[in-house]
């Protein structure tokens, strides 16, 4: 009896097998390595300049070495007038650069969209001082300036100026002869970034508004400008905090002179850093150099509301 009911009996269910996960984590475990490999470059600089901006470190000067606190940053603010001078001279850069770029980046941008014979080529030449390293660019600007052989030589052989005059030794004409040779090679960014943005604008809004009368100021102002919103307000801010740590231009053309009209905050760090081997100091200016981009950063993306529809 006891067989038979054993035999009568339903057999069970097979179990369900739980589904593996590690398919669904193998894209992470496949990149992890890397991650964490690039988390490391980045992450540790970061928190070692956080750290030595704490400290007294001079490797030339080893007995002086320790904890400092705020000290540095104090040494900053309050009894370095070199910092402010600097600093004010970032901002200016900053906005002279810039603001010329993006004017001829999109000037450029709206003539290359057109039309015309050679427009590959065109396009070619406009775009290619992009891909010229800095300290190149530099290199190409200080020959044009040098006043033996270069633009001022031939000016002087017209009549203009005088001989042996040279843009970057003097305190008065040094300033626009280093935005000019650096508006030579920042020009084209905007214009790559503007130009392809232009060419997802539809023709049919152009052609509506011709059909309303609109003329070609209005197309611009009404159709092409909020188009391009988030596209400007995404290249200014990068090429802001370019320039804002914009070294080896500088550095190369005039090595922020003369009489250091032409030091920018991250050259004064260099410097302070490469040349006075004061590491503590030139990590504490870092961290205030670091935290005046990122408030700025947060609040120019605030108030140009990146990524809302323009009105």
């Amino acid at each position: 009896m006891a067989q038979a009911a054993a035999v009568a009996k339903p057999p069970a269910p097979p179990r369900r097998r739980r589904a593996s996960a590690t398919p669904r984590r193998l894209p992470y475990l496949l990149i992890a390595p890397a991650a964490l490999l690039m988390l490391g470059f980045i992450a540790y600089p970061v928190l070692s300049v956080f750290y030595y901006s704490l400290q007294n470190y001079n490797p030339t000067k080893p007995w002086r070495n320790g904890f400092a606190g705020l000290g540095n940053f104090t040494q900053a603010f309050a009894h370095d007038p070199q910092f402010w001078d600097t600093l004010t001279f970032s901002a200016k850069w900053v906005v002279a650069e810039v603001g010329l770029q993006l004017l001829f980046g999109l000037a450029l941008a709206l003539i290359v969209n057109q039309s015309f014979a050679g427009r590959a080529l065109g396009r070619a030449l406009v775009f290619s001082p992009w891909a010229v390293s800095g300290v190149l660019t530099s290199a190409i600007w200080v020959l044009l300036y040098n006043s033996q052989t270069g633009i001022t030589r031939y000016l002087a052989d017209a009549g203009i100026g005088s001989y042996g005059t040279s843009w970057l030794s003097d305190t008065s004409t040094v300033f626009p002869a280093a935005v000019v040779a650096d508006l030579w090679r920042g020009v084209p960014f905007f214009a790559i970034l503007i130009l392809a943005d232009l060419q997802s604008v539809s023709k049919d809004l152009y052609e509506a508004a011709e059909v309303d009368g609109a003329g070609r100021l209005k197309q611009f102002w009404h159709i092409t400008l909020p188009h391009l919103k988030d596209a400007i307000v995404l290249a200014t801010l990068l090429r802001a905090v370019w320039e804002f740590n914009n070294v080896d231009l500088l550095y190369t053309l005039t090595g922020g002179g003369p009489a250091g009209e032409t030091t920018t905050l991250p050259l004064y760090i260099a410097n302070t850093s490469v040349d006075a081997h004061n590491f503590g100091y030139a990590s504490a200016l870092t961290t205030v150099a670091f935290v005046i981009l990122l408030f700025c950063s947060i609040v120019y993306l605030r108030l140009s509301k990146f990524g809302g529809e323009a009105k």
